[in-house]
């Protein structure tokens, strides 16, 4: 059984706290850490049977029968606890982004090389079980070569602008784990991007200095195109929906309802809406994707998201930026330029 720590208890933390007391096997949390921890939060706790609570998360980096740390704190921590939870001996699963400064990120990868540690980053789409299906038919050779890959996510409901202000922009809070899915998918890396977003949801997010809705094409190493669409708000809900296209064929998934029920009457023909948020769809997947951390911990297996992974979304974000920023193609080899990669 794996002792786990969960650094950070906001909505992530408490999902993550849920799934693996509720779903994963070889794990038992033994700890919580919040600086805001407050008589909800140790409720909370208490409730799913986790008798530590601490609003030092350095007390779970001193407990020695704590194998691994969950790192659901704000992004601007996730690095310099990554370095310091690897440094005291444990495992760590960190939620995406290791961070916005690429700079970091290398820092993190280093000491993690070097210290023969798991570490595994938070793209849960990749255990979802509609993205694993194009996956499974994309490696099995059912679409032949990859000609086009299109992405459409969109939220039901945009963030409080609070949030906006701190979250790095929509390439790095939410596109991010679109360009996480064109790698995924594609099993390919992104050669080029072309960028181009606009403020069609709220004005403030504008005033805020980011963008709302956006399209960007890519141009894969193994030829192929990728488009993605992003909104911040629909009104029917989170669209999650997906295809890859190729010489043989194609392979796409549509939005998980709460059911496939169907209402044909005089008035028309009626389905459900997708599922509201992340937290219904995506709840499983998040289980899957710790109980696949927990895995490579006790059979000594490389993670399936592993530091690199969360090294290029962030290029490829940054390549989005500059080419909404200049209205202008950018290459991946541009941007690892001015990093010296």
């Amino acid at each position: 059984m794996i002792n786990i720590g969960i650094i950070g208890i906001g909505r992530i933390g408490r999902v993550h706290g849920e799934s693996i007391t509720k779903f994963v096997k070889n794990a038992k949390i033994k700890a919580v850490a919040d600086p805001f921890l407050n008589e909800d939060g140790k409720k909370w706790a208490a409730s799913l049977g986790i008798e530590n609570t601490y609003t030092d998360y350095k007390k779970i980096l001193a407990d020695k029968d704590i194998s691994a740390v969950l790192i659901c704190a704000s992004t601007d921590t996730h690095a310099p606890i990554s370095i310091e939870a690897i440094n005291a001996g444990k495992h760590v699963f960190c939620e995406k982004p290791i961070d916005h400064s690429v700079k970091k990120i290398e820092e993190v990868m280093d000491i993690v090389k070097r210290s023969g540690l798991k570490y595994q980053v938070g793209f849960n789409r990749r255990f979802d079980h509609n993205f694993k299906a194009i996956k499974d038919a994309v490696d099995a050779g059912k679409i032949g070569k990859q000609q086009i890959i299109k992405i459409t996510s969109r939220d039901p409901e945009a963030p409080p602008i609070e949030y906006v202000k701190v979250s790095g922009g929509i390439f790095f809070d939410m596109t991010i784990h679109d360009f996480d899915m064109v790698r995924y998918l594609s099993g390919s890396e992104v050669d080029e991007v072309f960028a181009v977003g606009s403020v069609t949801v709220d004005p403030e997010i504008g005033k805020a200095g980011d963008i709302d809705t956006a399209v960007i094409t890519m141009k894969l190493a193994n030829g192929a195109t990728a488009v993605i669409d992003n909104c911040r708000k629909a009104v029917y809900g989170y669209d999650q929906r997906a295809e890859v296209f190729g010489t043989k064929g194609s392979i796409a998934i549509g939005n998980d309802s709460n059911s496939s029920a169907v209402l044909s009457n005089e008035s028309g023909v009626t389905g459900e809406k997708p599922m509201y948020f992340f937290l219904q769809r995506y709840m499983m997947a998040y289980a899957a994707e710790i109980n696949s951390f927990i895995d490579a911990i006790i059979n000594d297996k490389p993670t399936a998201v592993n530091a690199n992974d969360g090294l290029q979304p962030v290029l490829i974000g940054l390549a989005a930026k500059k080419s909404v920023d200049e209205n202008r193609p950018v290459t991946i080899a541009e941007i690892k330029k001015s990093f010296d990669l």
